[in-house]
């Protein structure tokens, strides 16, 4: 189901009326202002600064995810060396770790058997890029599970795993279902998505690439939708701009959402669902599929899924090319651009 196209100009007005002109502008002191973005029950306040790095250092490249712990801690995967960042939900640098998953390119965070544990889908893009100019080896393309200490607890491939078609060059995407099977989609190859078991061991493969039903032009997001009874498969399916839903066995269901900015990844809460759209905007949806709020649209689209906006040209409220994006319990979101320098913002809801 999707909106009708007056609701998407009622609620583009509404975003307008959000963002008054003074605010998000820097203050006496350099620093810029909150700014309001959103609409209704989903209006936020911007956090200017948060997440800043001890002695100013920059993030790096940010070409991956961002996750919430149940303790509320913030954790943001890089290209850069520093590889995973963890905060408190305040902002206060906590330490960096899991120099070896560097590039996680998507993440989920889950509870197993008493403790918490990251997946991280490892696809190094632009810091494979330096690594190879600086002689060193690059890290693979691979499915790891970590503690929060950062410490390798399982990896996909392994012995178990057999022959993966289509290999793992291009892997985007992974999510982890109640009983543990774990899912990985290779958006920048294949297009195929691979179901494993908990050991890692390959159960099946669906998807191609094209434009209808099975079908993905890049599949560049995955998660476990719990909203509709029997748990399905999400998929961000980037370049045909819609979200999809299959059963766990990889059968078409049908389109979620649909006519959205080059959907990367989402995040839950309750019965909605926030999607971090690379073209510059990110889209509230109800259980419907239907639009609720628009959050920091970028009216510059020279900036719309652009790696190379400086911190300069960025305004504080307003998106270049989101990519990553988590709900914490209070429902305030953390929304990663895809960037060169990096870029995380925290928006509290109102």
């Amino acid at each position: 189901m999707t909106a009708h196209p007056l609701f998407h100009l009622l609620l583009l007005t509404s975003l307008a009326v959000a963002h008054p002109g003074h605010e998000g502008m820097p203050a006496a002191g350099g620093d810029p202002v909150a700014a309001v973005t959103g609409n209704g029950a989903w209006t936020y306040d911007t956090v200017p600064g948060w997440g800043r790095l001890p002695d100013g250092r920059s993030i790096g490249p940010t070409h991956g995810s961002v996750l919430v712990g149940a303790d509320r801690r913030v954790y943001l995967s890089t290209d850069s060396e520093m590889s995973l960042i963890v905060w408190e939900s305040d902002g206060r640098f906590v330490k960096t770790m899991a120099p070896e998953c560097q590039g996680f390119h998507a993440m989920e965070i889950r509870e197993e058997d008493g403790r918490t544990v990251i997946y991280g889908a490892q696809n190094n893009g632009i810091g494979n890029h330096f690594r190879k100019r600086q002689g060193l080896e690059p890290t693979p393309f691979r499915v790891c599970k970590i503690d929060l200490e950062g410490r390798i607890l399982m990896e996909i491939p392994n012995a178990s795993t057999g022959e993966v078609p289509g290999g793992w060059d291009g892997l985007t995407a992974v999510t982890v279902a109640p009983d543990g099977s774990i899912f990985a989609a290779m958006g920048y190859g294949s297009q195929q998505i691979h179901k494993f078991d908990a050991a890692g061991r390959l159960l099946m493969s669906f998807g191609s690439k094209g434009t209808g039903e099975g079908e993905f032009d890049t599949c560049h997001g995955l998660g476990i939708d719990l909203r509709f009874g029997a748990p399905r498969l999400l998929v961000a399916d980037r370049e045909n701009r819609r979200l999809c839903h299959l059963d766990l066995d990889g059968r078409w269901i049908g389109v979620h959402a649909t006519h959205l900015r080059r959907p990367c990844s989402f995040a839950f809460h309750g019965d909605h669902l926030a999607v971090a759209e690379l073209e510059a905007r990110v889209t509230v949806l109800d259980k419907s599929g239907a639009p609720v709020a628009f959050l920091g649209d970028n009216p510059d689209t020279a900036q719309w899924a652009n790696f190379k906006v400086e911190p300069g040209q960025q305004r504080e409220g307003i998106f270049t090319a989101p990519h990553g994006i988590a709900f914490d319990a209070n429902g305030d979101l953390y929304v990663q651009d895809w960037n060169l320098t990096g870029r995380v913002t925290k928006l509290v809801k109102k």
